[in-house]
Order: C-alpha cells, then sequence, then structure tokens
C-alpha cells in the first residue's frame, strides 16, 4: 500500500527548514515542498487573528498540492491555529512537538526555560503542557521578539545577535534553568550562540526531530508511508529567494546530483486562494 503524494511543511519564514532537514533524515523516501511566508516574518508580533487567515492561505495552497500531511513547522501558527485547522482541511496535519516530555526527561532540578516568540509566549501553550505534565516542573518563559527578524536577515553572528541573545537569556541564567526549550524553528540556526551564553550543563531541546518522528509515527499508523526510496524536494517561498536559497544550503545537506538536487520556487499564494 503506501502513499507516494508530498508532505508539506511550512513556516513564517526561514526556521522551517530545521525540520525539513529532519524529515529528510527519517523519512527520506518522502517527497517535500517546503513554503516560507519570507514576504511576512515575522509572525510572532502579528495579531492572532491576522496569523490565522495566513495559516489558512497556506493550508488552501497545500490543499492544492494534493499533499497527504502539511506540518506546520512554526510555534505561533501552532499553538494559535492548529486544533481548528485540522476540521477544515481533508490532509492529515500535524504542529511542531512542543519538546515538553524531552525537557522534563532531561532537567535534573525541574527549573525549565522556554524561549519563543511574543505570540507563542503569551498562548501559554508550553508553560500549561509543563505544568499539566509535572505539576512540581518551574516553567521560565521568556519572548524573543529579535530573534526571528536577525535570523532571517542572516544575521547569525555578530553584535547584533549576540546583544540580543544576552538580553533574553540572561533572566533565565540567573534563574537556575538546567534546561531550555527552543521553541521556534529558527533558533536552532543560533544554538551555538545559545549554548555560549546558557553554559555546557544546561540542556537545548530542539523539537525538530520529534516533530518528525511524529510524523513518520502518524504516516505509519494511517498507512500514508511512501513507497520510494527516494524522494523529492520543492522549496517555495514568498519572497527573496536568493536570499532562501542562501539559507536552505546551510541548513541542509541536499544530494548533489542534478536529478534530486531541490527546486525553488517563488509562490504567490493570492494565486491559490483565489481559485477556492
Amino acid at each position: 500500500m503506501g502513499d507516494n503524494a508530498p508532505i508539506g511543511i511550512f513556516d513564517s519564514g526561514l526556521g522551517g527548514l530545521t525540520v525539513v532537514r529532519e524529515v529528510l533524515s527519517l523519512l527520506p523516501g518522502e517527497d517535500i515542498i517546503y513554503f516560507g511566508d519570507t514576504a511576512r516574518t515575522p509572525y510572532g508580533s502579528r495579531p492572532p487573528a491576522e496569523i490565522l487567515g495566513f495559516l489558512h492561505e497556506i493550508l488552501t495552497f497545500f490543499s492544492e498540492q494534493k499533499v497527504k500531511m502539511a506540518i506546520t513547522a512554526c510555534n505561533t501558527m501552532t499553538a494559535l491555529g492548529l486544533e481548528q485547522a485540522k476540521t477544515e482541511f481533508p490532509f492529515l496535519l500535524i504542529g511542531v512537538n512542543n519538546g515538553v516530555y524531552a525537557a522534563l526527561a532531561a532537567s535534573r532540578n525541574k527549573r525549565i526555560g522556554v524561549i519563543a516568540t511574543e505570540a507563542t509566549i503569551n498562548s501559554g501553550k508550553h508553560a500549561k503542557a509543563i505544568k499539566a505534565a509535572d505539576p512540581a516542573a518551574t516553567v521560565f518563559p521568556q519572548a524573543c521578539p529579535r530573534f526571528v527578524p536577525l535570523i532571517e536577515q542572516e544575521k547569525l553572528f555578530g553584535p547584533e545577535i549576540e546583544t540580543a541573545a544576552r538580553e533574553y537569556l540572561k533572566p533565565l541564567a540567573d534563574s537556575n534553568v538546567d534546561t531550555l526549550i527552543l521553541g521556534c524553528t529558527h533558533y536552532p540556526f543560533i544554538s551555538p550562540l545559545i549554548r555560549d551564553i546558557m553554559g555546557p550543563e544546561v540542556v537545548l531541546i530542539d523539537p525538530a526531530r520529534e516533530t518528525a518522528a511524529e510524523a513518520r509515527t502518524q504516516l505509519a499508523y494511517n498507512d500514508k508511508l511512501a513507497t520510494r526510496a527516494q524522494g523529492r524536494v520543492r522549496l517555495c517561498f514568498s519572497a527573496d529567494l536568493p536570499r532562501a536559497e542562501r539559507v536552505a544550503a546551510c541548513a541542509i545537506d541536499f544530494p548533489r546530483t542534478q536529478e534530486l538536487a531541490p527546486k525553488f520556487e517563488l509562490v504567490n499564494l493570492q494565486d491559490y486562494c483565489l481559485k477556492v
């Protein structure tokens, strides 16, 4: 049996490429279509109603692509609209794994930090899940509004990103957290800087691999795993294709053969939404 239809993966910008990397590692036979909304990033400081509108547009695009599953690689959209979206679209839909169980398993003192966008932190999603799983745990949430814009501008090193990181991470270091959830898929791009500031004793939880594992589990349960040995990758963005190509090349070790090289594409979501 199986199902060779593509998997859609999407994010507010380039951060979801970290999830693409993990899905390619665990599910090499799957065709992947990625959409990064680079024209409208960042989402984290936008009103929830506007973010939900963007979510609906992206899922409409994936519906037109006949995907068998869509993965929202954006914690903000996962927190605000995932459950409602599951009732509106005909394919499997999963969000970013919140990393809560991995954090609780890693933590020795049950003092867990969470860094994410303003919208994700304001949703309280991680704090609620941690307390529900272990009422004895203490959660230290920290919004990091400058991270995504700087990462999207490819400022992964230098004084701007370092100043922002030290500002955001100091309260967490002072709170003696021993585990830190990277609550945005952009943040693994700067994990060396975060690790340097927090120190080697603090465990960083990157939920991207858990998200890929959850996708594999859901596809297997629904008998939708691809039957081919090697899939193809189509990377779509709403703006600035050259920048997207540079960041993708840094984030993912793509096959070097011309046949299997990723295809980059500029996509206007309105072209698809107007059809509906």
